[in-house]
C-alpha cells in the first residue's frame, strides 16, 4: 500500500507529538482489581515515567483511549494490533485492520501485530504474544462496557505482570459519542449489524447528525451509541495526534442480509498537517 503525498516524519521512540488541548484526562480510569484509581496512578508516577502500549484496532474507542492517555502525560510507546482469523471474533475488532499501519505512521508510533487463530484460546494466545513484545508498564484498552473483553484482557495481562488501563470504562456512551467529535476525530462507519442500521450507514462520516441518529436508535432499537453490542465498527481517519490524515481512495461496500462492511481497498496518507 503506497502512501499519498509526502511521507510523515516519524517521532523518535518515546516521544509524543504536540497534541491540541482537550479535557480527556477525566477519562483515565484503572481497569481491574487493585488499589483505588488515583493511588495506583500516583504510584506509577512516583516510581518512573509511565510507559504503556495501546491495544489498537483503528476504531474510535481504541484511538480515543490512546489519545486520553497521551493527554494524561503518559508515554504511549507502541500500538498493538491483533488480526483475528475469525471475522466474527467476540474479542477483537475485524474490519479494515490492514489500515492500521497507515494510522500508526500518521501518528508516528511503532505498530506491533499478531495474527490470532480462530477460537478463544487462539485469540488469547495472540494477546499473550503481543503483550510480551512491548517493554512497557501497562496496556491501554478502549473497552467501555464489555465484561467479556475486560476479564480476558486482564487475565492475560496479569499473567505477564502488566497493568491494564481503560480510560473509557463505564463512561456514559451518550457523552462519549459527542466527545469524539469535540476532540476533533474524523470517524467513518466500517461495518454495521443491527436493526435500524442499513447499507446507507456504511462509510458514513460522523457529525452531529450521526450522534443524534445514534441516540435516537438507542431509544427506538436499543442500539448502544458506541456499538459495544457489536452493532457497528468504525475507522478513524484523522485526529489531534495525527500528523497526516488517512485518505480513502477506493472502497467496496458489501451487504449480506442484515449486515455489511465498508471494505477499504486503497488508502494512503495525505499531506502533513
Amino acid at each position: 500500500m503506497k502512501a499519498a503525498g509526502k511521507k510523515s516524519v516519524r517521532l523518535p521512540r518515546g516521544t509524543q507529538p504536540d497534541i491540541p488541548s482537550y479535557d480527556a484526562i477525566r477519562y483515565l480510569r484503572l481497569l481491574g482489581p487493585s488499589a483505588p484509581v488515583e493511588s495506583a496512578i500516583t504510584g506509577f508516577r512516583l516510581s518512573c515515567p509511565v510507559r504503556v502500549a495501546a491495544l489498537f484496532s483503528g476504531g474510535k474507542d481504541s484511538t480515543f483511549a490512546a489519545y486520553a492517555t497521551m493527554q494524561r502525560g503518559w508515554n504511549v510507546t507502541h500500538l498493538l494490533s491483533i488480526l483475528p482469523e475469525d471475522r466474527d471474533s467476540m474479542l477483537f475488532h475485524t474490519p479494515n485492520l490492514h489500515v492500521t499501519p497507515l494510522q500508526a505512521e500518521a501518528m508516528g508510533l511503532p505498530l506491533l501485530r499478531e495474527t490470532a487463530q480462530a477460537g478463544e484460546e487462539g485469540e488469547l494466545d495472540a494477546l499473550r504474544r503481543i503483550f510480551r513484545k512491548a517493554p512497557v508498564d501497562g496496556v491501554i484498552v478502549g473497552a467501555i462496557a464489555s465484561d467479556y473483553q475486560h476479564q480476558r484482557v486482564n487475565r492475560i495481562a496479569d499473567e505477564l505482570g502488566l497493568r491494564v488501563f481503560a480510560p473509557l470504562w463505564r463512561h456514559d456512551p451518550r457523552r462519549l459519542v459527542r466527545d469524539y467529535l469535540a476532540a476533533g476525530f474524523e470517524i467513518v462507519f466500517s461495518s454495521v449489524s443491527a436493526e435500524g442500521l442499513d447499507a446507507s450507514w456504511l462509510g458514513r462520516r460522523w457529525d452531529n447528525r450521526v450522534v443524534e441518529d445514534l441516540l435516537h436508535l438507542q431509544e427506538t432499537h436499543g442500539v448502544h451509541p458506541c456499538g459495544e453490542g457489536g452493532e457497528f465498527e468504525t475507522l478513524v481517519l484523522n485526529g489531534p495526534m495525527f500528523h497526516q490524515a488517512i485518505e480513502i481512495r477506493q472502497t467496496v461496500p458489501e451487504w449480506h442480509g442484515s449486515s455489511g462492511i465498508w471494505r477499504v481497498v486503497d488508502a494512503g496518507l495525505g499531506p502533513p498537517a
